[in-house]
């Protein structure tokens, strides 16, 4: 049920190209962090659309970084798609890609894969997802992912359907085909209901723009107003903020979780089709995937994070002399820290903004460079020096040995670890490329086995509850009551993930 238009595919260059600003990929190759879900942006009442769809997902290009696509409508020509694998900047930016997307209607979708084939996207699994039903085309882009696609999909091949994606949103497209709802708003309500998980969902048919969340809210959607210069504003859907104010749009609110809004010339529409429930925000949202110029929760990410420094470093003081962010995304919390503690702040590791994908051949001496052909030590800084290195969490816990060889390569007398997010030791089913439980570092040693495997002088993570007070829970973790999704901490999961369940996956045991 994808697009049945063929689509436009420009392959990757083999010459490197500079780093995107907040592309983990470029300073990661050992896959030690946590992969973003997805980005998904639409906008309505404007002219030009995909020149700020383009815009929108370009903001959001730290969500996904495998491939990008986009659908407009235009009244005269129909619907037009564009699929492609990349960077938003190398696909989406030339003149005659926008004028082949036409239309004051459009949306777009930026892909990191964390279901079907992990890093390995195939052009076919490349959103928006297309159909056409019987009142008209519809379009959908979606941001989680859905813990019961695969019970849907042998349910839904059963009785007919056929699937050409292995991506899990397809599940929603096949769903609305099956609905005898009226219009398409009312398929994709009966549709979302049958999905479990976690969803974000941005769609569009021949003149709405919807917007959808979960009933828990565990994936962010935001809404903006568009000022056209006179007459009707337009609107905007994004999953964050910054992609709003990259195309000037004013920020008005989040959607609420279990709320559906459609957009249409006559204005915002808003109902609630599912059963409420209390909201499970992803706290990690907070302390690593959001760009920090965003807003969540009606608070700057940024300061959210200088917050956590702070708390971190209430929990865990120790006597050092610098205290050093690993860039870029342990650098607010490193400031937080450092004005808690009153030790001073250095950038001593600085990464190289212009290291592309592929540098030169990778042959394995290249290769063992590893950390080193992104990041750099600031020597002079750090020679003789107690260090603490702030950074935002440990998952297989590679590149932090790497990173602490190189402090000590530099002349470091001590090397602590002090980490913004408690241990990571359960994988994340809505949405987040994790690794399997059995590669997290957390998952199967304490925190002092943590130390002595990456050979530091102290490993400290900061506790759920200190988390939490820095979010704003004055109380901390309610366990009885947890205000956020946090069960790649905690192993409680607030949706059961059938579908893994069924493979065998054992859930944390009662307590």
């Amino acid at each position: 049920m994808s697009d049945p238009r063929p689509s436009r595919t420009a392959p990757l260059p083999d010459v490197a190209l500079p780093a995107h600003p907040f592309d983990r990929e470029a300073w990661d190759p050992d896959g030690d962090k946590l992969r973003e879900e997805c980005g998904v942006f639409g906008v309505i009442g404007v002219a030009d659309a995909a020149s700020f769809v383009a815009l929108g997902l370009h903001a959001l290009q730290h969500r996904g970084q495998e491939a990008g696509g986009i659908v407009t409508h235009d009244a005269g020509t129909g619907f037009h798609s564009d699929r492609r694998m990349g960077y938003v900047r190398d696909n989406f930016t030339s003149p005659e890609v926008i004028a082949g997307l036409p239309g004051s209607l459009g949306i777009g979708h930026v892909r990191y894969s964390t279901a079907g084939h992990k890093g390995q996207t195939a052009i076919r699994d490349v959103q928006p997802f297309f159909g056409e039903f019987s009142m008209g085309g519809a379009a959908v882009a979606h941001n989680g992912n859905i813990t019961n696609a695969n019970a849907l999909r042998k349910e839904l091949i059963a009785r007919g359907s056929i699937f050409q994606s292995s991506s899990d949103t397809e599940c929603i497209i096949h769903l609305m085909a099956r609905s005898m709802g009226a219009t398409i708003p009312d398929r994709m309500e009966e549709a979302l209901r049958k999905v479990e998980g976690a969803f974000s969902v941005v769609a569009m048919t021949r003149t709405k723009l919807i917007g959808v969340r979960d009933p828990l809210g565990v994936r962010p959607l935001v809404l903006g107003r568009i000022d056209t210069g006179g007459g009707a504003p337009g609107w905007a859907l994004a999953s964050e903020t910054c992609a709003l104010d990259i195309i000037g749009a004013t920020y008005l609110r989040e959607i609420a979780p279990g709320e559906m809004v459609v957009i249409s010339d006559e204005g915002v529409e808003s109902h609630f089709p599912f059963r409420q429930k209390r909201q499970r925000f992803c706290i990690f949202e907070h302390v690593y995937f959001s760009r920090p110029d965003s807003i969540q929760g009606g608070r700057s990410v940024y300061e959210t994070r200088e917050a956590i420094g702070v708390e971190l470093a209430k929990e865990a003081p120790v006597e050092a002399d610098l205290v050093c962010p690993v860039p870029d995304s342990g650098t607010p919390a490193a400031i937080g820290y450092a004005r808690q503690s009153g030790i001073p702040y250095g950038m001593g590791i600085v990464r190289n903004q212009y290291m592309g994908r592929t540098f030169i051949e990778p042959t394995e001496q290249i290769r063992n460079m590893g950390v080193r052909l992104k990041l750099n030590v600031n020597r002079a800084l750090i020679r003789g020096k107690r260090v603490i290195l702030v950074d935002d969490s440990v998952v297989r816990g590679t590149t932090s040995r790497k990173i602490k060889e190189m402090i000590l390569d530099a002349g470091a007398a001590e090397v602590h670890f002090r980490i913004a997010s408690p241990p990571t030791a359960w994988p994340c089913f809505y949405g987040v490329d994790t690794p399997e439980r059995s590669k997290l570092l957390a998952a199967t040693m304490s925190e002092d086995e943590m130390r002595d495997h990456l050979g530091v002088d102290s490993l400290r993570f900061i506790s759920l509850d200190g988390l939490y007070r820095a979010v704003g829970e004055a109380g901390g973790r309610d366990p009885a009551r947890p205000a956020y999704c946090d069960a790649c901490f905690s192993g409680d999961y607030p949706v059961a993930p059938s579908d893994m369940i069924d493979r065998g996956f054992e859930l944390r045991a009662a307590e």
